[in-house]
């Protein structure tokens, strides 16, 4: 015995469930809905919100707070938006909070940001005759952007106008000349490198001549002064033996006089000449060394050392 199958009963009795357990979730979800109360904010933005719609969520320090409610153009300015929020009772909305668009990744689709609000600030509360509070809006990060890049834009235009205005014709062929010039000046320098190179050796040759003179001066004038000295206590000898004697007389005078500016006057003259021959074998020494290393620093100086810590750089 086969049993019939009503299909007409199975096919009600499908729809009836699937109507109970969607009013069931749309009875949940309204339950829940309604334990959140919600109170309107307004924020006024200077900008597009392009990527913003409707419900789309409203977040505090990232975290979901409310919904945008309406999103229109200001009746006061209409070069501004007026977006109307609702966000849940008890958020930390203060004076100084404000509010940003915030686009989410690559997509576009935009949220409303909420951040700042000191602890010591007023909270932000609706007026006596029930207008709705404003929160202060800011430039999204879009924005600020464009607008440095703008300003980037604007200095390099500038300059370049400026470097133009700087390399005109006359400048253009003043820096030729001297470009040609310089280019001169190097194969002269180049074509006399053999002349260069033979002066600096013959300096070389110089200063080491020198020296080797002045070392060699040097113990005998060092052996000269004490026999200086020597004459010079006899010659003081001599006179106090004339004047013991009574024979002083002008012979006697000019030689000890003559004696005694030998040693007093001309001696120190020679010392002086002999540190001078050493200072200028020295400096001679220097300047052979630095131009076997480097002939450039004939024309170019020498380069000046870096300041150390504590100074300051001289222009």
């Amino acid at each position: 015995m086969e049993n019939k199958v009503n299909y007409a009963l199975v096919g009600a009795f499908v729809l009836a469930l699937g109507a109970a357990l969607v009013a069931g979730v749309l009875w949940l979800s309204a339950g829940i809905t309604a334990q959140k109360r919600y109170e309107p904010y307004q924020a006024i933005f200077d900008e597009s919100v392009a990527g913003l719609n409707i419900d789309a969520p409203v977040r505090y320090l990232g975290v979901d707070v409310g919904k945008v409610r309406e999103i229109g153009i200001n009746p006061q300015n209409t070069r501004q938006v007026r977006l109307l929020l609702l966000i849940e009772r008890g958020t930390p909305i203060h004076s100084d909070t404000e509010a940003m668009l915030k686009a989410q990744g690559l997509t576009g689709i935009a949220n409303i940001e909420l951040s700042g609000g000191s602890p010591s600030s007023a909270p932000l509360a609706p007026a006596a005759d029930g207008e709705i509070p404003t929160i202060r809006s800011r430039p999204s990060l879009v924005t600020r952007l464009e607008a440095d890049v703008a300003t980037v834009l604007a200095n390099l235009n500038r300059t370049s106008t400026a470097v133009t205005a700087a390399l005109d014709a006359d400048n253009r062929a003043a820096l030729k000349r001297v470009l040609a010039d310089t280019a001169t000046l190097v194969q002269a320098l180049a074509a006399q490198h053999d002349a260069i190179s033979s002066g600096i050796a013959n300096a070389s040759r110089a200063a080491g001549n020198v020296a080797r003179a002045s070392e060699r001066l040097t113990p005998a004038v060092e052996k000269l002064g004490p026999a200086l000295e020597r004459v010079a206590a006899g010659a003081d000898a001599v006179e106090r033996m004339a004047v013991e004697v009574g024979l002083a007389g002008r012979g006697v005078d000019a030689a000890a006089s003559g004696v005694r500016q030998l040693s007093t006057e001309t001696l120190p003259e020679i010392e002086r000449l002999l540190a001078e021959l050493n200072r200028l074998a020295t400096s001679l020494r220097k300047l052979s060394e630095q131009t076997e290393h480097d002939p450039a620093s004939l024309l170019r100086g020498t380069p000046a050392l870096p300041a150390g810590p504590g100074e300051r750089s001289r222009p």
